[in-house]
This record gives C-alpha cells, sequence and structure tokens, in this order.
C-alpha cells in the first residue's frame, strides 16, 4: 500500500473512531478544545517541528526554545486563564483542596529568583503555571467526567493511529537510527508522532490505560445508549497501544502500564481491591519492586534483557550529582540543564540529553531539598484524597490511582515531572480531578433544579438566559 493510500485510509479510520465514541449524552462545553490542542501537542511534538520550523539544536537555541512555540502555548494558556476567570468560584473550590500543590508552584516561582538564567526559567514557571490552568479547565466543566472521558478520547484517537501509520509509511518521521555499540550496525528506533522511543512508550500508557478505563466503565452500564460501538472504539484504540508496546520494546512504559493496569482493573472491577490496606499493599509492592530491580538487585534486569546500568542513566545520575549547586534551594526552577552545565553533559554525550532521567533527581538538582520536600507533601496529599475516590467508588478513582502509580514508577527513571510533559499533565490531572468535584457537580445541578422551580423564566429574562448559556459554554 502507498504512502498515499495508507494515509487516506487511517484518516477515515480515525474519523470513524471519532464516530464510534461519539455520544450525545456526554455534555461538555466548547473550552474543552482548549486542553484537547494542549494535550495533543505534548503528547505529540511542538508546532514548530509539525510545521518543519525548528531551529537547529544547539545550546543557544535550546536556551531560548522557539518563539513560534512560545506563543502558541502561551495564547492557549491566556485563553485558558479566561475561562477559569469565568468559572472563578468552581476554580476556587479546587484551589483551596490543593493547597500543597499551590505551595509547590509558588515555591517553583519563587526560585527564579536565584537561577542564573532567570528570565527563561521565569518564561518556564509561566509556562507550567499555564499547564495548571490548561487541567483546571477540564475539571472545572460543568460535567467533569465527561470532560475527561472526550479529553483522552479525542487526542488518543489522533496520537496512536498516527504513530502507527508514520511508523509504517512515513520513516523519516516516524522513526529513528541509533549507532549499536562497536558493530558498526544501526539500531531503529520507532518515534511514531513523538520525537523519540520513551515519549512513545509514554502516551502509549497513557492512553492505552485510558482506553482500559473507558471500556470498564461501559462494562457496568449495560444501559447506556450506543454502547457497543463506543466499547469497539475503545477496543481498537487499546489494540493499537498493545501494538505499539511491542513495537517500540519501551520497558519502563510497559511496566507502568502492567502496575498500573492491575490496579484499574482490581480497583474498578471488585471491592476487595479498594479496601484501604490492599490498595496501600499493592501500591508499596510495585513500588519497591521497581526500586529493587534498580538499585537492590539489577541484575534482574537482565532477565527483561535490559542493561544494569539502564542504559547508561546511572552513570548520568552520578554526573549530575557531581554538578549540584546549592543542594538546600537547587539552582532555580527548570535552571540546571541550562549553561556550562549542559555544555559539559553535550560535550560528553553524542545525543545531547537535557534530563537527568529521574523526576525526583530532577526536582533536587532545579528546586534542592526544600522543592523534594515540598513536592513529598504533594504527593502525599495527592495520593490521600486519590485512595478515598476509589473508596468511594468516584467514576474517574480507579483511572486517577492508575495514573498516579503510572507517575510514580514512571519517574525512577525518566523525568516526568517537569512542564510541557503528558506525565505530568496526567499526574496533575489524578491530584486535582478527585478534588472533589463530583460534589462540586452535585451543587451545581441542584442549585440549577432550585432555581427552576422556584422561577418561572419570563420574556423579560430570556435575554439574561442566554448570557448564561454563554456562560455555560466557556
Amino acid at each position: 500500500m502507498s504512502a498515499a493510500i495508507a494515509t487516506l485510509a487511517y484518516g477515515v479510520g480515525i474519523l470513524g473512531l471519532l464516530a464510534l465514541d461519539h455520544d450525545r449524552a456526554l455534555r461538555t462545553s466548547k473550552a474543552l478544545w482548549i486542553p484537547v490542542v494542549w494535550l495533543f501537542l505534548e503528547a505529540s511534538r511542538p508546532v514548530s517541528l509539525w510545521l518543519q520550523m525548528a531551529p537547529p539544536s544547539s545550546a543557544d537555541t535550546y536556551l531560548e526554545g522557539s518563539p513560534l512555540d512560545r506563543n502558541v502555548f502561551l495564547l492557549l494558556s491566556m485563553a485558558a486563564f479566561v475561562v477559569l476567570f469565568c468559572r472563578r468560584r468552581r476554580v476556587g473550590s479546587f484551589l483551596r483542596n490543593n493547597r500543597a500543590l499551590l505551595l509547590f508552584f509558588l515555591y517553583c516561582g519563587v526560585s527564579v529568583l536565584w537561577s542564573d538564567y532567570s528570565d527563561v526559567a521565569f518564561r518556564r514557571w509561566i509556562k507550567a503555571v499555564g499547564e495548571l490552568a490548561v487541567v483546571l479547565v477540564v475539571v472545572t466543566d460543568a460535567h467533569p467526567f465527561d470532560a475527561l472521558k472526550r479529553l483522552l478520547s479525542r487526542v488518543g484517537f489522533f496520537v496512536l493511529p498516527l504513530s502507527a501509520l508514520f511508523i509504517k509509511y512515513y520513516g523519516d518521521l516516524g522513526r529513528d537510527y541509533r549507532p549499536g555499540g562497536f558493530s558498526g550496525v544501526w539500531n531503529t528506533i520507532y518515534t511514531g508522532v513523538t520525537t523519540d522511543k520513551n515519549a512513545l512508550g509514554m502516551i502509549t500508557m497513557i492512553f492505552g490505560l485510558a482506553a482500559l478505563w473507558q471500556i470498564l466503565e461501559l462494562r457496568k452500564t449495560t444501559d447506556a445508549p450506543h454502547r457497543r460501538r463506543r466499547t469497539l472504539a475503545q477496543a481498537i484504540l487499546l489494540a493499537t497501544a498493545c501494538w505499539l508496546f511491542w513495537i517500540t520494546n519501551s520497558m519502563t512504559s510497559l511496566s507502568c502500564s502492567l502496575a498500573a493496569g492491575v490496579l484499574l482493573v482490581g480497583t474498578n472491577s471488585w471491592a476487595f481491591f479498594r479496601k484501604r490496606a490492599v490498595v496501600h499493599i499493592l501500591v508499596v509492592a510495585f513500588l519497591c519492586l521497581s526500586l529493587g530491580a534498580i538499585f537492590v538487585a539489577p541484575e534482574l534486569l537482565s532477565i527483561v534483557e535490559r542493561d544494569p546500568t539502564l542504559t547508561g542513566r546511572t552513570a548520568i545520575w552520578n554526573l549530575v550529582l557531581d554538578m549540584t549547586g546549592n543542594p538546600l534551594l537547587g539552582t532555580g526552577f527548570e535552571s540546571f540543564w541550562l549553561g556550562s552545565r549542559l555544555q559539559r553533559m553535550w560535550s560528553i554525550y553524542w545525543w545531547h540529553p537535557n534530563e537527568a532521567h529521574n523526576g525526583y533527581l530532577e526536582v533536587f538538582l532545579n528546586l534542592g531539598w526544600v522543592g523534594v520536600a515540598l513536592f513529598a507533601a504533594v504527593l502525599v496529599a495527592g495520593y490521600r484524597k486519590i485512595l478515598a475516590a476509589v473508596r468511594q467508588r468516584e467514576v474517574a478513582g480507579s483511572l486517577m490511582l492508575a495514573f498516579f502509580v503510572a507517575a510514580l514508577i514512571y519517574n525512577i527513571t525518566e523525568s516526568g515531572i517537569r512542564e510541557l510533559n503528558p506525565i505530568w499533565f496526567v499526574f496533575l490531572l489524578a491530584v486535582i480531578a478527585v478534588s472533589r468535584p463530583s460534589v462540586i457537580e452535585g451543587e451545581l445541578h441542584a442549585d440549577m433544579d432550585e432555581l427552576e422551580d422556584r422561577v418561572e423564566p419570563e420574556p423579560a429574562f430570556q435575554h439574561f438566559a442566554a448570557s448564561d448559556c454563554v456562560r455555560e459554554q466557556l
């Protein structure tokens, strides 16, 4: 099959998946397109790369970034802030229930003051705050769980099938080649719509888990309209994720998916798995297994045909720890991989790393022990809320637990605690989405029902009713 015919077939297939999954009963605002576009760009590649307008890779261009990409994300952030202003009462409720997260973001902003590149750090912090605003657009929707389902489906139906298309028919876009050591053989690396193998594994994990969750939810609603065709659409997406896992051989994302998938299926299907002690035991067991295989018994990695040094990650950890500036406060928000430190690492590694391949180490390098302590508070507070949502059988409780645990394990060997990273996006969703969203939605409907019972609209108030409809769309 030629690339042109394949592109047409995949395009029709993507539209078919969207049509199969469409449900008019799901009520979401038009503002949901802001997080859809944001997450799509995070899960694929920046606009400058899509348009082939990205500047050449160098330390200077990494420092300044792409003006086009910066402006695109700035516009999306501004649109998100406008929406949140219209929903300020609901936003306030969520923020009050996430004080630890707000304190962490506030400290990130303050750390800009002691960065060697304060202007760059400040721009990155603004982008990180914009990402938080985009997440709030999802959870403050009048129907937050409907918004969550549509967000994950809309993005997933594009990025995973397009990744398969790029890998099979557009090798210059969906594949990369790396030297395979002294043999002189070059290895094929599959990247799909992303820019590297690890990123492809990450988005496969995220949208694979989301598809599995939607299938489980549809299974429980036997009287839901169009249940079979929606299940078929999600099953196709899940099958695509499995194929991408098989071809990319991304062991980090695969292991995270298996651990998170066990928790997702268990807590969604059986009351036994929703017991507090059982969830604690499973989460601790998965973390201990991951940490033990890396730090205690690295020879276990050979069972899955992996290098005990994690493809040189341990050497990078030792190098960056020797370059630590202020261990208490760090180098400043997103400032470690800048200037002389970046140039030194790039002079050692030809593939130009820009992360420590460990999210917790990344927090330490940028924010010091103070940042590590604040982020630990975010983890504890978030886990407690997610566990409460699981035990109360909240609609998305099991998915939020899966995303939370996947992010915990993923950050052991990858850096996912940073702005414009899909695993950070879903981590924020997991922590914030369980901050009493069902209570807020219930209060909203109760207020609307009470108003409908007390007041019969007259023609003179039709203008105000129309204005309310406009605000609802935001």
